[in-house]
């Protein structure tokens, strides 16, 4: 490592951890503005239901398919040059997003802005190399906290609607500020040159860099195991699941129950406040009692909210049902409580098995995650207009969330066999975990 463990102050270590998760915050706010803006936009330019979706799925994509790439570079790099680098390419196609026309020019703007969702596995690296381990599950949920930059958009619209008339369609200085939905990517693309300033002049200059010195195999190595597969997995229904809900609830607020922009934007954040919020909470409970525990309660409160998510409008057993707004945002909120809080446990076991190896291991585990956040949109708004009912969405979330919770309890079950076989008492070490 580039600094020795007796040369890290903790004032470098907090600069570290709170620049790093303002600087996530903003990326995720990014990443997936188009969420809200398609309200606008679609409109504006006759586009489709699929064709938003499908630039909300772009954004996505770019944001999780490097995720591994971005991660081994911050290891090998280091995570301050990485999230520097991010900060500043992402500027330039989030400000010419605001000056788009043609629906190419959209797709090319959201491919290359959708990177931002990388400053994910970028700042887990760099964090990870800054904390002890006894710490780490803190430090990865409180940094894993940025993900509340999902709802930076929706706020924006939602408690100042004015941001979008307050500037003339024209806009100022020849266009050159952007007025109407415009406003707000010419607004994040300077508050990200802003902040690229500000992580420079106030991190520490020099990086740690586990990954240093490793050739590229020996960073690979651990992805042949299917316990890294398996992780992935749950992080598809805590974070990928998370993305997708993120971008996609705004426009199901605003075709199911016919809510404008902004009351669509608010009762989002309400899933995204809990679902980002709790990260350092599960964090917390994952170094206190294991990420097993944690993950195990978490499956079994959502798949008990999903479900009652998925079932169709009418009478059942003598009881009529159809929930409206109210009702589904409180089960959507207790959804957001159990991925906020396994978005940590699940990211914990990383730490506790590859501590020597997150940013490989962390960056497959993310990037497998947020592909849920790239098919999911489109499979929510398949699914939904195949029925007619766009609630039977959740169907699909459901089912991941309960493959999920039977894959966890079956490899706890062989666990605690293996343990019982063993000779005088011994437990296996990663029983500890599973």
């Amino acid at each position: 490592m580039s600094v020795p463990e007796s040369g890290i102050r903790s004032s470098d270590r907090w600069h570290v951890l709170a620049l790093s998760t303002v600087a996530f915050t903003l990326l995720f706010s990014v990443w997936l503005m188009i969420g809200v803006l398609s309200i606008k936009i679609k409109p504006e330019f006759n586009f489709s239901k699929s064709q938003m979706e499908w630039m909300i799925a772009t954004a996505i994509l770019a944001g999780a398919l490097p995720r591994m790439n971005f991660g081994i570079w911050a290891d090998r790099f280091g995570g301050r040059r990485v999230m520097l680098f991010l900060l500043l390419s992402c500027a330039v196609p989030t400000y010419l997003f605001s000056r788009a026309t043609q629906y190419w020019e959209f797709i090319t703007c959201a491919l290359m802005f959708g990177l931002a969702g990388n400053a994910f596995t970028a700042g887990i690296a760099w964090n990870s190399a800054w904390f002890p381990n006894n710490n780490k599950g803190l430090a990865l949920g409180v940094f894993g906290g940025g993900n509340v930059g999902a709802s930076g958009t929706k706020l924006l619209v939602g408690l100042a609607p004015g941001v979008l008339t307050a500037i003339p369609v024209a806009g100022y200085l020849g266009g050159i500020i952007p007025g109407g939905w415009r406003f707000i990517p010419f607004l994040y693309a300077s508050l990200l040159v802003l902040m690229a300033v500000v992580v420079f002049f106030l991190t520490p200059s020099v990086d740690r860099k586990p990954g240093q010195g490793r050739t590229m195999g020996e960073l690979l190595v651990p992805l042949k195991q299917v316990r890294v597969w398996r992780f992935s997995l749950y992080y598809v229904v805590v974070f990928g699941a998370y993305v997708a809900l993120s971008g996609w609830l705004p426009t199901f607020y605003h075709d199911t129950y016919k809510l404008g922009i902004r009351e669509a934007a608010l009762l989002t954040a309400l899933f995204i406040f809990p679902a980002s919020l709790l990260r350092p909470l599960g964090g917390w409970l994952s170094d206190l009692y294991g990420p097993r525990v944690v993950t195990y309660t978490v499956f079994i409160v959502m798949s008990v909210a999903l479900t009652l998510l998925c079932i169709p409008d009418g009478t059942h057993f003598g009881i009529a049902y159809q929930p409206g707004p109210a009702v589904f945002t409180l089960l959507m909120f207790v959804v957001g409580c159990g991925m906020g809080i396994g978005k940590a446990s699940v990211y914990k076991y990383v730490p506790d098995y590859y501590p020597n190896d997150i940013g490989a291991v962390g960056g497959i585990v993310g990037a497998l995650g947020a592909l849920g956040g790239f098919y999911l949109p489109p499979l929510f708004g398949f699914i939904g207009r195949a029925t007619g009912t766009p609630r039977t969405s959740f169907v699909a979330l459901l089912a991941l969330t309960l493959i999920s919770l039977g894959w966890l309890h079956a490899t706890v079950l062989i666990i605690k066999s293996e343990e019982r076989k063993a000779l005088g008492g011994d437990i296996l070490p990663e029983g500890t975990f599973s």
